[in-house]
């Protein structure tokens, strides 16, 4: 089930209906939906608010949140939305490819276009910031996810921090964040793929110098 929903995000930006996976697998929609559920408490997807659809199969997300993601081969017409900074580089390294990432600066507005891929960091100057601690990441996932933007710098992250949360948050540079994406999400599609151990998640964080209380996974 994990599968399917992972391939059709990949390869049509999308996730299937319960009632499209439930053909595609010979079973019910009933038995479709309790498998999501399990999926879903495992961390391994994220159900809408109704439990009825997927919202989002990290990094892939099935509604827009801020980013938008699309191959630099003009022959490529697929498109995907980006849960956050972080998941935009994930969709990158989870198809091993480069794509242009489109989003915009929170604290002044202004659009932002940059291209990435396995071997392609961002643009130096970019910043990222992250709103909660590792701890409070699935508290609600998708608010966390919603959160997670990219900046112009350093300087309008803070500013944006200062004038709507001040004390609160980690601002990260973007090619930190990208660095990390690559372990973190590039076996995301494997046929063989199996969850991440929270101690080999906790190492990749700690790789990337993001350590720290603000880092500790629960």
């Amino acid at each position: 089930m994990r599968e399917l929903v992972y391939g059709t995000f990949a390869s049509e930006g999308r996730a299937p209906s319960a009632a499209e996976l439930a053909r595609r697998t010979r079973s019910s929609v009933d038995a479709v939906q309790g498998a999501l559920r399990d999926l879903a408490e495992a961390h391994a997807l994220v159900l809408t608010p109704d439990g009825d659809a997927v919202r989002m199969a990290h990094p892939f997300t099935s509604a827009p949140m801020a980013f938008t993601v699309t191959p630099l081969d003009g022959y490529d017409d697929r498109r995907w939305w980006g849960g956050c900074a972080w998941d935009s580089f994930g969709i990158s390294a989870a198809l091993h490819l480069d794509v242009r990432v489109d989003t915009a600066c929170p604290q002044c507005g202004t659009p932002i276009s940059f291209q990435a891929g396995p071997e392609i960091p961002p643009p130096r100057e970019l910043a990222v910031r992250f709103p909660r601690p590792a701890q409070e990441w699935w508290d609600d996932v998708v608010s966390t996810c919603t959160m997670i933007r990219m900046f112009c710098d350093r300087g309008h992250a803070g500013q944006w921090t200062t004038n709507n949360a001040p004390g609160r948050g980690y601002v990260a540079d973007a090619t930190t964040v990208w660095r990390l994406a690559e372990p973190w999400y590039g076996d995301r599609l494997d046929p063989e793929f199996r969850p991440h151990s929270r101690e080999h998640n906790q190492r990749l964080l700690d790789e990337c110098g993001l350590t720290g209380s603000f880092w500790k996974l629960p």
